[in-house]
């Protein structure tokens, strides 16, 4: 029932998963290590955020002077927009603040903007955020924030999970630098992956292992916890409940993990010597549609092998693109031109893997690694 209720939630657009101060914090200051300047005089957009709770506006706000912007924008939906059961209503700040209007409070979406020492108090930080209504309800496809998007250097952001690919879609447009939080199942996007091959988009400085905890609202918080117990789908830290998401970061801002040489055997100290049982004393099998080995884990890539390998999906939170090149994926055939030349499944090993009581739609042609085990066939969960 967890995983169904979290599923339920991203299909019926219940976006509310706010990032937590400390994960926003870790993973800029991996860029900040690698280039300290990267922000200075930088207009900086964070849309699809509630200024007013959200951490990446918080984090950004606090540090202004520290990382020398020029200029921070923070957006967010109209209440409207977003499921009615929540029961959203104006804030004791919004309420309090002279433009307060009782109807696009509801309709319109806002907007935060840092850029001078509003208050006098000779500094520029989260004191001095101003804001008002937009003129529309801030969806980010409205032409009113592609114009906020045009004036920026950075796109910042945990967009919504129902909208991820639109998203990045939106951001790759006009080739802006950015920061986003995405399901890790969201590297084989169509509107993904390509960014991937071609070094334009890469895995952020927090390892893919490292699931995200996110604040989520009250009524879905006692929702995970009634419906599942904790550890897959929620966690209780000091008495809050988080929602646990196998959710990382993509960015096209370089860190130095990102460069760091991944220390590998060779093809036959990895037979003799590997801890898998799948490699050691067995060796490398090759794929029945792609004239490349398979790699079940990262640490078994053989340092001296000359030819194409099929590589877990976790591969990319280590890819050093000065030690290797990413030349396709197997999940839907989006694959380096010089690569195409697959003939996909053969029909032998299609009905090898039905006759094996396989599951699942395949046909002759189709671009998913499959690979013999034993003389069983079987299909291979996403190589790259």
């Amino acid at each position: 029932m967890a995983n169904q209720n979290l599923g339920n939630a991203k299909t019926a657009k219940n976006d509310e998963f706010y990032t937590q101060f400390s994960d926003v914090e870790k993973e800029m200051n991996a860029y900040l290590e690698y280039d300290e300047n990267v922000f200075r005089d930088k207009i900086i957009l964070l849309p699809c955020d509630d200024p007013e709770w959200s951490n990446f506006t918080k984090y950004f706000a606090q540090n202004f002077k520290k990382l020398g912007l020029k200029k921070l924008i923070s957006t967010s939906y109209a209440p409207n927009s977003k499921p009615v059961d929540f029961d959203l209503q104006p804030s004791l700040f919004e309420q309090e603040s002279p433009q307060f209007d009782k109807d696009k409070s509801f309709q319109n979406g806002r907007i935060f903007i840092l850029d001078s020492d509003t208050n006098g108090d000779g500094k520029t930080d989260v004191q001095d955020l101003t804001w008002d209504y937009l003129e529309g309800d801030g969806d980010f496809r409205s032409e009113e924030l592609k114009a906020l998007r045009d004036q920026s250097d950075f796109i910042i952001t945990n967009p919504p999970f129902s909208l991820f690919r639109e998203f990045l879609a939106w951001v790759a447009e006009v080739n802006k630098k950015f920061v986003l939080i995405g399901n890790k199942n969201a590297i084989t996007y169509k509107e993904a992956f390509p960014l991937i091959m071609r070094n334009e988009m890469w895995i952020g400085s927090t390892p893919m292992s490292q699931d995200i905890l996110f604040r989520v609202p009250d009524k879905m918080a006692t929702e995970l916890v009634e419906n599942g117990k904790e550890g897959s789908k929620w966690r209780r830290v000091d008495g809050t409940v988080f929602a646990r998401s196998s959710s990382i970061w993509f960015t096209s801002l370089d860190h130095g993990r990102r460069h760091q040489p991944l220390s590998l055997m060779t093809e036959n100290d990895n037979i003799k010597f590997s801890k898998h049982k799948e490699i050691k004393g067995v060796g490398y099998k090759k794929f029945d549609n792609y004239d490349a080995i398979e790699i079940p884990f990262t640490d078994a890539i053989p340092s001296d092998y000359p030819g194409l390998m099929g590589v877990p999906i976790s591969f990319l939170s280590k890819y050093n693109p000065d030690q290797f090149e990413i030349l396709g994926t197997s999940d839907n055939g989006l694959v380096d031109d010089a690569f195409k030349t697959t003939p996909g499944l053969s029909q032998k090993f299609v009905d090898d893997y039905y006759a094996a009581g396989g599951k699942g739609a395949y046909q002759a042609g189709n671009p998913t690694a499959g690979i013999y085990e034993k003389g069983i066939a079987r299909m291979v969960y996403k190589r790259h």
